[in-house]
């Protein structure tokens, strides 16, 4: 049986000398899409800086992505977030540069350097959430839902083994929610993992698929009717 792609045990979250999460363990194999819920300031957040180690592992083991997050170096940050594609509620692209350059600039910054590869890659990621039309417009000639599939194409572009989406239709209307939420599902279906922070009850009712729920310094799964 292959190793989980994420494996906490006894993992305590703290922020500020504040204790967020405590005994957190956990297990995500390959493939799965997971939920993670809980009210604003319940550990959403938190509990994602600690996966791509903008929060640092302190107390606890964690391992993701065959990386160990507890003895994580600082040079070897970098190499784990190439693995770990991130996808925000606020798309953070670049709002002076097309959608190419966008996307251009990242792989640049994580080494890549044969021009046709790069071209290839664009387009491949841009096909596969629909935007491949976009490629020379502007961030703000484009609809929220748009910038968002194009933040989810930005994820996609070091074939990470993993997404992590927080919150990414909390600035969508419930209809471009739904779009982008089938993008993330077919991206799923491919094979990749995806951990999603959501607000967004309705989309997990019309998704349903496992859900974490964070409240009172705890991380617990919840069965549907009670989400």
């Amino acid at each position: 049986m292959s190793q989980p792609v994420l494996s906490l045990k006894n993992v305590t979250i703290s922020q500020g000398g504040k204790i967020i999460l405590s005994n957190v363990t956990l297990d995500v194999n390959h493939g799965e899409f997971i939920y993670i819920i809980g009210k604003t300031g319940t550990g959403k957040s938190s509990f994602m800086k600690t996966l791509y180690a903008d929060l640092p592992l302190t107390e606890g083991e964690g391992n993701i992505v065959d990386f160990d997050l507890a003895n994580l170096k600082e040079d070897e940050i970098p190499y784990l977030r190439r693995k770990i594609g991130f996808v925000f509620q606020d798309f953070k692209l670049l709002p002076d540069r097309t959608i190419k350059d966008n996307l251009l600039f990242v792989l640049k910054a994580t080494g890549w350097k044969d021009n046709a590869e790069i071209q290839n890659k664009i387009d491949e990621v841009l096909n596969k959430v629909g935007m491949i039309g976009s490629v020379g417009k502007m961030p703000h000639q484009l609809s929220g839902g748009e910038q968002q599939r194009v933040a989810i194409a930005r994820a996609l572009l070091n074939n990470p083994e993993f997404i992590l989406a927080d919150e990414p239709t909390g600035n969508l209307d419930p209809q471009t929610s739904v779009e982008v939420m089938e993008v993330l599902r077919k991206i799923n279906a491919t094979g990749k993992t995806v951990i999603m922070a959501t607000h967004d009850y309705a989309l997990i009712m019309k998704f349903p698929s496992k859900t974490l729920k964070c409240e009172d310094a705890h991380l617990f799964e919840v069965v549907q009717k009670t989400v």
